[in-house]
């Protein structure tokens, strides 16, 4: 079977190349249907990530955040027609210490091996979670950046003690609305408090119990735990004012990715006795968390498709350039791509 196969080549330029599928590989041929462009693709789009890490993974097909339709499955479990969310992460091991989305050998799509950005995907059943009948397949196609929230909670659960009065979060954009709004689901009796830099971005908050600018915190105010969803430059400022608000033997989730090496206060981190934990990416087991939460809190739909940016339907490479130029005009949200046949 062939495939056709939308790699980019170099920042701002994709190509077609065709590729054979193998129908007797075990693997299930889902046809992606909605696509979500994450920072990640972005920076490989405009060529921000650094000369030699580009040249080593680039010609690839971007794109790890997207849903599809079933088109055929030798294994029997899905049917054709049947909507999945497809997970990117490809662990070639098992480890019974350390999950699959931090082990070195794993791949992951869009990284390390070709993204969705395909005609069709060539994926084991493993890989798949099925999705509730008549969901929003936009709000669906970035599920794998609601699954990182979901997985950092989980290990947050575990890890944090049970005072849990009030949390923190730093960050007004995409992470800080998805991982505040799952905290809210998470922790009910907990208050939730959003820091961040634009004030307009913050009145997106409505779930919150309050919102403040970085530079208008209450006097008196001090956090159980909190989590840091800023990244790039703005992280080592983030990070200096969470251990300076936070309680002595509170726990820090950091979530915000860098490009650069970030200094932080290690001083007050012993003298808070403070527990301080990254977490990045996520497995299979997070994303069926997160479609399970999908079914039963059903509004958690509405409040994530107020991240929607823009719809794109696309059919060639020029469209796809389209949405990729329109996602570097947009303040906040989600860029979603429809494929249409």
């Amino acid at each position: 079977m062939i495939n056709t196969v939308y790699r980019l080549v170099e920042p701002r330029r994709f190509e077609i190349a065709f590729e054979d599928i193998d129908l007797f590989s075990g693997d299930v041929i889902v046809r992606p249907t909605n696509l979500s462009i994450c920072n990640a693709d972005m920076r490989y789009y405009l060529g921000t990530r650094d000369a030699k890490a580009l040249a080593e993974k680039l010609p690839m097909a971007l794109i790890h955040e997207g849903v599809g339709r079933v088109m055929y499955d030798p294994t029997g479990e899905y049917k054709p027609g049947d909507t999945v969310v497809m997970v990117p992460n490809a662990p070639c091991e098992k480890n019974d210490y350390i999950a699959e989305n931090y082990l070195r050998s794993s791949k992951f799509c869009g990284s390390s091996m070709d993204g969705f950005l395909q005609e069709f995907v060539s994926i084991s059943p493993k890989r798949l979670v099925k999705l509730t009948e008549g969901i929003d397949m936009n709000v669906a196609a970035f599920t794998e950046i609601v699954s990182v929230s979901v997985h950092a909670i989980s290990r947050f659960d575990s890890i944090a003690h049970p005072m849990r009065d009030v949390i923190g979060v730093w960050g007004d954009g995409n992470l800080g609305y998805i991982t505040s709004l799952l905290l809210k689901y998470y922790f009910p009796d907990s208050k939730i408090i959003i820091f961040g830099t634009v004030r307009e971005k913050l009145a997106d908050f409505t779930f919150a119990d309050e919102t403040h600018l970085v530079n208008e915190v209450p006097d008196d105010f001090a956090m159980d735990h909190a989590f840091e969803c800023v990244g790039g430059n703005g992280s080592p400022i983030a990070i200096e004012q969470i251990i300076g608000l936070i309680k002595p033997e509170a726990t820090i989730s950091i979530l915000g990715v860098s490009e650069y090496p970030v200094s932080i206060n290690t001083r007050m981190i012993l003298e808070k006795g403070l527990r301080v934990f990254g977490s990045s990416r996520s497995g299979a087991a997070d994303f069926k968390k997160t479609v399970d939460m999908y079914t039963k809190n059903p509004e958690i739909i509405d409040y994530l498709g107020s991240l929607i940016s823009s719809v794109n339907v696309v059919r060639t490479t020029t469209d796809i350039k389209n949405a990729f130029e329109k996602d570097t005009q947009k303040s906040f949200g989600k860029t979603i791509m429809k494929w249409e046949e």
